[in-house]
């Protein structure tokens, strides 16, 4: 895997540790409201699993930046993919409510687009010691990258369960189980990546630190950011793929499709996020890209046409993605080296936590009939979220 110049090889599997997660998530996103409706479960349960997979790996986060410190990622990040791969295994085995919830808790499933888990604040820190500079924003676009590109081909092999239910004479449920056994063998691959990774030069000698002299600006990041994540949550992969079905009837193949053209879309955006930065700046291309992509957003909740909507949420995921890795790059920027971890998981953990309480109110208005109000009040949040922070940092030197 190609690592941009200037950053070290030991970025590589996290590279690939990412892309096999990307992967996972992808398809799950898609298949987990159908596996709770073939479950016989009520609407309701899609919004409350998914809110609690993102209360869950909240705690989860908020562990890591609190006591984390105190064991190196290096043993971490193994420990972490394990848990996926029990997530994986137990899912598949679970068949009612409350075993399935209190999974969806403690693992590491994840209903959105992007990545919400425990891995994000562990990989973070290293990634930004394998680079500096415009090296640093570039290795993290190629994360980003790598993310959206298998989460879209993850969401195209949502198809797999029908195809396994034809050729085997499985049933739909059985072949679904199935797809859960395969995400816990990617966590078993995980492991293997991150049992052994490779130690940067510094880190044998610089422990990572708790917050210190970045804690006022991560405290006013994690508060801006929390808004963004709990207007995102309104409209999780896994909610919008419920959208769909219920106000365009649309299938679950055509939904894999969808999803995986989308990904596509966020990835070849992410391409151009480091160009884009160096030209007008890590805040401006956060901002300036966020905001159109809301406005497509809403308009799409009141499109009566297939054909349109899906236009306006593709050209949504054009824009909406390509501020992430100027994000991180921003975050790991204004911090001190040992403050990264810490600084990852404390911008994380606010996220994480507005984000698990916006997937069930999500579901309780389409449960009510009120399918447009997500996706209206996740457009009409995320524009203030843009005006706040591009306010609040526009003087900033990075």
């Amino acid at each position: 895997m190609l690592l941009p110049a200037g950053a070290s090889a030991a970025a590589r599997p996290l590279l690939q540790g990412r892309a096999l997660r990307a992967f996972a998530d992808g398809y799950v996103a898609v298949l987990l409201p159908a596996y709770l409706i073939a479950l016989g479960l009520g609407t309701w349960t899609v919004g409350l699993v998914a809110t609690a997979t993102l209360l869950g790996s909240a705690l989860a986060t908020l562990a890591i930046g609190a006591w984390g410190h105190h064991v190196h990622h290096g043993r971490l990040l193994p420990g972490a993919a394990m848990l996926m791969a029990a997530t994986g295994f137990a899912f598949a085995a679970s068949s009612s409510f409350w075993p399935l919830l209190l999974v969806a808790f403690a693992g590491t499933l994840n209903p959105s687009a992007g990545d919400v888990s425990l891995f994000l604040p562990l990989e973070h820190a290293r990634i930004a010691k394998a680079a500096e500079g415009e090296a640093r924003t570039a290795l993290f676009a190629r994360y980003s990258l790598l993310g959206s590109l298998l989460s879209a081909c993850g969401a195209l092999a949502a198809t797999w369960p029908a195809r396994i239910a034809a050729w085997t004479g499985l049933s739909t449920l059985a072949a679904l189980r199935c797809m859960f056994v395969l995400y816990g063998l990617i966590g078993c691959m995980v492991w293997l990546l991150y049992r052994n990774l490779p130690e940067p030069d510094e880190e044998r000698h610089k422990a990572p630190a708790p917050l210190g002299p970045s804690r006022a600006i991560v405290i006013r990041l994690a508060a801006l950011f929390s808004v963004d994540s709990f207007a995102g949550g309104l409209v999780v992969n896994a909610l919008l793929a419920y959208w769909l079905f219920q106000r365009f009837h649309l299938s679950l193949a055509a939904a894999g499709q969808f999803f995986f053209w989308s990904g596509l879309c966020s990835a070849a955006s992410q391409l151009a996020a480091p160009l884009l930065a160096r030209r007008i700046g890590l805040l401006n291309t956060m901002v300036f890209t966020h905001i159109p992509a809301s406005m497509c957003l809403i308009a799409a909740a009141f499109t009566p046409g297939l054909s349109v909507a899906l236009g306006l949420l593709i050209a949504r995921s054009l824009l909406s993605q390509m501020d992430v890795p100027a994000r991180s790059a921003f975050v790991m920027a204004v911090v001190t080296p040992e403050e990264r971890a810490a600084a990852a998981s404390f911008t994380l953990v606010p996220k994480s936590l507005a984000s698990a309480a916006a997937p069930g109110i999500g579901g309780a208005l389409f449960a009510s009939g009120l399918l447009a109000a997500p996706l209206v009040a996740c457009g009409i949040l995320k524009i203030a979220y843009d005006l706040a922070i591009w306010r609040s940092f526009r003087q900033h030197p990075h």
